[in-house]
């Protein structure tokens, strides 16, 4: 599947050039000239890279970058600038949380190495929220466990670092039994969507 790149400029020519720069990269181009027209694209249809010009009429590409932070936090946000000042790419990095900041005209190779990176960046921002439900998935299934044998996540080693087990365990082939019931319903529960 194609990553969606969506530029934001209100000259045609900068929108055409740049979709010329990237003729050969394997992405899906689209164009506005406006950020009201850009943020109609975002409703309707998912957005991986937005690059915008900074000077618009209507609203600043630093505003609408904003914007798309707050709507479309997983869109990543790339401003484009011919009137590169600190006063604007302050207002870009704190307010649009902007990947990065270019300025004007943008070479094809810092473009596209540019884009590559970002669609990297985005993967890998993915790849963290992915792990990070799974270790939250992971902490309710130990809660649980624990509830149900207590003390049973605390583990204590010998000086050899042998797992010892606590006192009140002496049927080890029931307490397995009971752990796997456990692991059952909980994946049981976790495939309901319960455990979401």
């Amino acid at each position: 599947m194609a990553h969606t790149i969506l530029f934001v400029d209100d000259e045609p020519l900068v929108t055409q050039a740049l979709k010329r720069a990237l003729h050969k990269e394997p992405y899906r181009i689209l164009s506005a000239q406006s950020a009201s027209q850009a943020l109609e694209i975002l409703v309707r249809q998912a957005v991986d890279v937005v690059i915008s010009d900074e000077m618009m009429p209507g609203m600043l590409g630093s505003e609408f970058l904003a914007v798309v932070c707050r709507d479309y936090p997983d869109t990543v946000r790339i401003i484009l600038t011919g009137h590169a000042n600190l006063k604007s790419a302050v207002r870009a990095i704190n307010e649009g949380q902007i990947y990065r900041y270019l300025t004007k005209p943008c070479n094809e190779e810092e473009l596209i190495v540019t884009l590559r990176q970002a669609l990297q960046h985005k993967e890998l921002m993915a790849k963290s929220r992915q792990l990070l439900q799974a270790v939250k998935h992971q902490h309710a299934f130990l809660d649980d466990l624990e509830r149900v044998h207590p003390g049973i996540t605390s583990v204590e080693r010998d000086s050899s670092g042998v797992i010892v087990l606590g006192e009140g365990v002496t049927d080890l082939d029931a307490l397995i039994e009971e752990m796997q019931a456990e692991v059952k319903k909980f994946e049981a529960r976790f495939c309901d969507g319960e455990g979401k």
